[in-house]
């Protein structure tokens, strides 16, 4: 996992700060102090919470398409293939912890229908309820 403020990578980490559920408890104390002393509420429009939501849900749709496509973004192997990525469109989703507005992965083909965040949805459930064990 790479930690979204400071880019740290945690994917491997065993240390004793490492919760049951894999979470690096540390990365969690970091992000509770920095939106405390950035002054960054925890929910609402632009909150800690909403961007965790943002970031996470950004990152599950770039996986879909990677896996979609069969090759990694800017990965030679994907060069002349007939079908590559196209850029991103905005959209808004509504959560629990507010309107988040995510940037959505498209290839040239137009044929990629993302699972996480399906075409034309507008609510999201489930997705909030797993950042904010994340981050409790």
């Amino acid at each position: 996992m790479t930690d979204m403020m400071s880019g740290v990578d945690n994917a491997e980490d065993s240390s004793p700060e490492t919760g049951m559920d894999g979470l690096d408890e540390q990365l969690v104390a970091q992000l509770v102090n920095r939106a405390k002393a950035g002054g960054l509420a925890l929910t609402g429009e632009g909150g800690v919470l909403a961007q965790l939501t943002k970031r996470l849900l950004e990152s599950a749709l770039e996986g879909e398409i990677t896996d979609y496509l069969g090759y990694d973004n800017d990965d030679p192997a994907g060069r002349g293939t007939g079908n590559s990525r196209n850029g991103t469109r905005a959209k808004t989703v509504l959560t629990d912890v507010g309107p988040v507005q995510i940037d959505v992965p498209r290839d040239r083909d137009a044929n990629f229908e993302p699972k996480i965040v399906a075409k034309q949805q507008k609510r999201l459930g489930g997705v909030d309820e797993m950042v904010i064990s994340l981050a409790a």
